[in-house]
């Protein structure tokens, strides 16, 4: 089969046609928790890519965008060897995040997933956070972003958590930016779950960032179980490093 990514500028949906492959599932031969951030926000990044705006580009430009939140809803988990085709979109932004939405749907296109997510505008010489109304490099969005998600929000973590594991950040985590990739942090919270839910797949995820992980830094992951929910807090030394929710 040919696998096409192409632009609908009609409708301002950028589109990529994939195979699941099987380095891209866990033990239950559905894809995994890290590579459904991974393919999702590589979507965002080639749609702004392909209408001209790399992250080369943008740091001519003094730019950076970085992922914030994401929330998605899986209808059905994709499992190996499975047709999919995931599309992305921008939302109307809001003051200080960018919005963008998400489908994967099937060889019948049928929505196995449906999300969505913000990112922030920060100026990379200052590393501070700008304005969406900064970003005058394309025309925004005034489109709202319809999918059958929750909202990128705010995660409550209960008061009282347990220690569930450790990660010290090792070279292979980390991209271009030069700190963790965000993908990563769910490959963190999948190898620190209890062990009966690492075979039982949410129907619900949501992550928040807050501060990076560098190098040698190491996350304390600190969860809590409530009825069918799994809430986790990532703490590196003196500061918050993400907050995840999975709902079962």
């Amino acid at each position: 089969m040919e696998y096409k990514a192409f632009f609908e500028e009609e409708k301002n949906i950028f589109h990529i046609q994939s195979n699941v492959y099987f380095s891209q599932c866990s033990a239950d031969k559905t894809m995994s928790l890290h590579e459904l951030l991974k393919i999702t926000s590589d979507a965002a990044v080639e749609d702004f890519r392909q209408r001209g705006m790399s992250r080369e580009f943008l740091k001519e430009h003094g730019f950076g965008i970085l992922v914030s939140r994401c929330s998605f809803r899986i209808h059905k988990w994709p499992q190996e060897n499975q047709f999919i085709e995931i599309e992305t979109w921008e939302g109307k932004p809001q003051a200080l995040q960018l919005m963008r939405g998400y489908k994967i749907l099937d060889s019948e296109k049928n929505i196995m997933v449906s999300g969505k997510s913000s990112w922030l505008l920060v100026d990379i010489n200052e590393r501070k956070i700008l304005p969406t109304k900064k970003l005058t490099l394309r025309e925004p969005s005034v489109l709202p972003i319809d999918v059958d998600s929750e909202e990128p929000g705010r995660i409550s973590v209960p008061e009282k958590t347990e220690l569930w594991g450790t990660r010290t950040i090792k070279f292979s985590d980390l991209d271009a930016n030069g700190h963790t990739n965000n993908a990563r942090y769910a490959a963190f919270i999948e190898d620190t779950l209890p062990c009966q839910l690492q075979f039982k797949k949410p129907r619900e995820f949501k992550i928040n960032f807050a501060k990076e992980a560098m190098l040698n830094d190491t996350i304390e992951i600190f969860g809590a179980l409530e009825n069918d929910m799994a809430t986790l807090a990532g703490k590196i030394p003196g500061s918050l490093s993400f907050e995840a929710q999975l709902l079962y």
